[in-house]
Protein backbone atom coordinates (compact mmCIF):
# COMPACT_ATOMS: atom_id res chain seq x y z
CA UNK A 1 0.00 0.00 0.00
CA UNK A 2 1.28 3.45 -0.92
CA UNK A 3 2.11 6.04 1.77
CA UNK A 4 0.92 8.76 -0.64
CA UNK A 5 -2.69 9.62 0.36
CA UNK A 6 -3.61 10.60 -3.20
CA UNK A 7 -2.25 7.35 -4.57
CA UNK A 8 -4.06 5.45 -1.83
CA UNK A 9 -7.29 7.20 -2.80
CA UNK A 10 -6.71 6.40 -6.47
CA UNK A 11 -6.04 2.76 -5.64
CA UNK A 12 -9.27 2.57 -3.63
CA UNK A 13 -11.17 3.78 -6.69
CA UNK A 14 -9.46 1.41 -9.12
CA UNK A 15 -10.87 -2.05 -9.81
CA UNK A 16 -9.08 -4.52 -7.49
CA UNK A 17 -6.59 -6.91 -9.04
CA UNK A 18 -7.95 -10.45 -9.50
CA UNK A 19 -7.13 -12.89 -6.65
CA UNK A 20 -4.53 -14.76 -8.71
CA UNK A 21 -2.66 -11.53 -9.43
CA UNK A 22 -2.88 -10.52 -5.78
CA UNK A 23 -1.30 -13.88 -4.92
CA UNK A 24 1.45 -13.28 -7.50
CA UNK A 25 2.07 -9.83 -6.02
CA UNK A 26 2.51 -11.28 -2.52
CA UNK A 27 4.79 -14.04 -3.77
CA UNK A 28 6.88 -11.57 -5.76
CA UNK A 29 7.43 -9.33 -2.72
CA UNK A 30 8.34 -12.26 -0.47
CA UNK A 31 10.53 -14.30 -2.79
CA UNK A 32 12.15 -11.98 -5.34
CA UNK A 33 14.62 -9.14 -5.34
CA UNK A 34 13.39 -5.86 -6.83
CA UNK A 35 9.66 -6.68 -6.61
CA UNK A 36 8.84 -3.20 -7.93
CA UNK A 37 9.78 -4.51 -11.36
CA UNK A 38 6.29 -6.05 -11.38
CA UNK A 39 3.61 -3.79 -12.88
CA UNK A 40 1.40 -3.99 -9.80
CA UNK A 41 -2.23 -3.10 -9.17
CA UNK A 42 -2.80 0.33 -10.77
CA UNK A 43 -0.59 -0.16 -13.80
CA UNK A 44 -1.87 -3.69 -14.25
CA UNK A 45 -5.48 -2.50 -14.36
CA UNK A 46 -4.50 0.15 -16.91
CA UNK A 47 -2.81 -2.47 -19.10
CA UNK A 48 -5.92 -4.62 -18.86
CA UNK A 49 -8.21 -1.72 -19.76
CA UNK A 50 -6.11 -0.69 -22.77
CA UNK A 51 -6.09 -4.27 -23.98
CA UNK A 52 -9.86 -4.55 -23.57
CA UNK A 53 -10.34 -1.31 -25.51
CA UNK A 54 -8.42 -2.43 -28.60
CA UNK A 55 -9.14 -6.19 -28.35
CA UNK A 56 -5.76 -7.16 -29.84
CA UNK A 57 -5.20 -10.32 -31.84
CA UNK A 58 -1.45 -10.17 -31.31
CA UNK A 59 0.38 -8.75 -28.30
CA UNK A 60 4.14 -8.61 -27.83
CA UNK A 61 5.75 -8.13 -24.43
CA UNK A 62 9.51 -7.64 -24.08
CA UNK A 63 10.49 -8.35 -20.47
CA UNK A 64 8.18 -10.77 -18.65
CA UNK A 65 9.65 -10.75 -15.09
CA UNK A 66 7.01 -12.77 -13.17
CA UNK A 67 4.29 -12.60 -15.81
CA UNK A 68 2.07 -10.08 -14.01
CA UNK A 69 1.77 -7.66 -16.93
CA UNK A 70 1.34 -10.50 -19.42
CA UNK A 71 -1.63 -11.82 -17.45
CA UNK A 72 -3.16 -8.33 -17.36
CA UNK A 73 -2.67 -7.72 -21.08
CA UNK A 74 -4.06 -11.14 -21.97
CA UNK A 75 -7.36 -10.24 -20.31
CA UNK A 76 -8.36 -8.19 -23.36
CA UNK A 77 -7.20 -10.55 -26.10
CA UNK A 78 -9.53 -11.21 -29.01
CA UNK A 79 -11.05 -14.73 -29.00
CA UNK A 80 -8.42 -15.87 -31.51
CA UNK A 81 -5.69 -13.75 -29.91
CA UNK A 82 -2.18 -14.70 -28.80
CA UNK A 83 0.37 -12.96 -26.58
CA UNK A 84 4.09 -13.50 -27.11
CA UNK A 85 6.25 -12.60 -24.12
CA UNK A 86 10.05 -12.65 -23.95
CA UNK A 87 12.06 -13.21 -20.76
CA UNK A 88 15.85 -13.34 -20.76
CA UNK A 89 16.25 -15.00 -17.33
CA UNK A 90 15.57 -18.77 -17.44
CA UNK A 91 15.29 -18.90 -13.63
CA UNK A 92 11.93 -17.14 -13.92
CA UNK A 93 10.43 -19.60 -16.39
CA UNK A 94 8.85 -22.05 -13.92
CA UNK A 95 7.03 -19.34 -11.97
CA UNK A 96 5.75 -17.67 -15.14
CA UNK A 97 4.44 -20.93 -16.56
CA UNK A 98 2.83 -21.86 -13.24
CA UNK A 99 0.81 -18.65 -13.11
CA UNK A 100 -0.06 -18.71 -16.80
CA UNK A 101 -1.43 -22.22 -16.31
CA UNK A 102 -3.31 -21.21 -13.15
CA UNK A 103 -4.94 -18.39 -15.12
CA UNK A 104 -6.06 -20.86 -17.78
CA UNK A 105 -4.03 -19.01 -20.42
CA UNK A 106 -1.51 -21.64 -21.50
CA UNK A 107 -3.01 -21.61 -25.01
CA UNK A 108 -3.06 -17.81 -25.15
CA UNK A 109 0.38 -16.86 -23.83
CA UNK A 110 3.51 -18.01 -25.66
CA UNK A 111 6.57 -17.65 -23.41
CA UNK A 112 9.99 -17.29 -25.07
CA UNK A 113 13.14 -17.62 -22.95
CA UNK A 114 16.15 -15.89 -24.44
CA UNK A 115 17.60 -12.59 -25.62
CA UNK A 116 14.91 -10.36 -27.09
CA UNK A 117 16.90 -9.55 -30.22
CA UNK A 118 17.22 -13.24 -31.07
CA UNK A 119 13.60 -14.10 -30.28
CA UNK A 120 12.28 -11.16 -32.29
CA UNK A 121 14.11 -12.45 -35.35
CA UNK A 122 11.81 -15.50 -35.17
CA UNK A 123 8.65 -13.37 -35.04
CA UNK A 124 9.16 -11.22 -38.12
CA UNK A 125 5.94 -12.43 -39.76
CA UNK A 126 3.71 -11.20 -36.93
CA UNK A 127 1.67 -7.99 -37.06
CA UNK A 128 1.39 -6.45 -33.60
CA UNK A 129 -1.71 -4.71 -32.29
CA UNK A 130 -0.12 -3.94 -28.91
CA UNK A 131 3.53 -3.95 -27.79
CA UNK A 132 4.75 -3.55 -24.20
CA UNK A 133 8.48 -2.85 -23.75
CA UNK A 134 9.68 -3.33 -20.17
CA UNK A 135 13.18 -4.79 -20.34
CA UNK A 136 16.74 -3.44 -20.13
CA UNK A 137 16.33 0.31 -20.55
CA UNK A 138 19.54 0.85 -22.47
CA UNK A 139 17.98 -1.10 -25.35
CA UNK A 140 14.60 0.67 -25.50
CA UNK A 141 15.57 2.22 -28.81
CA UNK A 142 16.78 -1.07 -30.26
CA UNK A 143 13.60 -2.93 -29.35
CA UNK A 144 11.49 -0.09 -30.72
CA UNK A 145 13.37 -0.19 -34.03
CA UNK A 146 12.99 -3.95 -34.27
CA UNK A 147 9.20 -3.92 -33.82
CA UNK A 148 7.85 -0.60 -35.11
CA UNK A 149 7.44 -1.73 -38.73
CA UNK A 150 5.41 -4.73 -37.54
CA UNK A 151 2.97 -2.60 -35.52
CA UNK A 152 -0.23 -2.04 -37.49
CA UNK A 153 -1.50 1.49 -38.13
CA UNK A 154 -3.52 2.43 -35.07
CA UNK A 155 -1.56 -0.05 -32.96
CA UNK A 156 -0.29 0.80 -29.50
CA UNK A 157 3.20 0.67 -28.02
CA UNK A 158 3.71 0.99 -24.25
CA UNK A 159 7.13 1.63 -22.72
CA UNK A 160 7.64 1.38 -18.97
CA UNK A 161 9.95 3.27 -16.58
CA UNK A 162 10.30 6.32 -18.81
CA UNK A 163 10.63 8.69 -15.83
CA UNK A 164 13.45 6.55 -14.42
CA UNK A 165 13.18 7.78 -10.86
CA UNK A 166 13.24 11.42 -11.97
CA UNK A 167 16.66 11.11 -13.56
CA UNK A 168 15.23 12.05 -16.96
CA UNK A 169 14.76 15.68 -15.87
CA UNK A 170 17.16 18.04 -17.64
CA UNK A 171 18.56 19.49 -14.41
CA UNK A 172 19.26 16.08 -12.87
CA UNK A 173 23.05 15.49 -12.86
CA UNK A 174 23.88 12.34 -14.80
CA UNK A 175 27.33 10.79 -15.09
CA UNK A 176 28.46 9.59 -18.54
CA UNK A 177 28.69 6.08 -17.06
CA UNK A 178 24.95 6.07 -16.28
CA UNK A 179 24.02 4.54 -19.61
CA UNK A 180 20.49 3.59 -18.59
CA UNK A 181 19.49 7.17 -17.76
CA UNK A 182 21.11 8.54 -20.90
CA UNK A 183 19.34 5.91 -22.99
CA UNK A 184 15.92 6.59 -21.44
CA UNK A 185 16.35 10.34 -21.96
CA UNK A 186 17.41 9.89 -25.58
CA UNK A 187 14.59 7.47 -26.31
CA UNK A 188 11.92 9.71 -24.79
CA UNK A 189 13.14 12.72 -26.78
CA UNK A 190 13.38 10.71 -29.98
CA UNK A 191 9.89 9.20 -30.01
CA UNK A 192 8.30 12.50 -28.94
CA UNK A 193 9.47 13.92 -32.28
CA UNK A 194 8.68 10.86 -34.43
CA UNK A 195 6.02 11.87 -37.00
CA UNK A 196 4.76 8.27 -37.15
CA UNK A 197 3.55 8.43 -33.56
CA UNK A 198 1.14 10.13 -31.19
CA UNK A 199 2.45 10.08 -27.63
CA UNK A 200 1.19 10.51 -24.07
CA UNK A 201 3.58 10.15 -21.13
CA UNK A 202 1.69 9.19 -17.99
CA UNK A 203 3.34 9.88 -14.59
CA UNK A 204 2.04 6.53 -13.34
CA UNK A 205 4.51 4.81 -11.00
CA UNK A 206 7.88 5.24 -12.78
CA UNK A 207 6.33 6.61 -15.95
CA UNK A 208 4.42 4.81 -18.71
CA UNK A 209 4.72 6.08 -22.28
CA UNK A 210 1.78 5.42 -24.61
CA UNK A 211 2.55 5.59 -28.32
CA UNK A 212 -0.08 5.22 -31.02
CA UNK A 213 1.18 4.48 -34.51
CA UNK A 214 -0.53 6.72 -37.04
Amino acid sequence: MSNDPLQHYADQHTTPEPPLLAQLTRETHVQLLMPRMSSGHAQGRLLSMLSHLIKPRRILEIGTFTGYAALCLAEGLAPDGLLHTIEVNPEREARIRRYVAAAGLAEKIQLHIGAAREVLSLLVDEVWDLVFIDADKVNNGLYFDLVIDQVRPGGLLLIDNVLWGGKVLPDYPVKPSDKDTLAVRAFNDRVAQDPRLESVLLPLRDGLLLLRKR
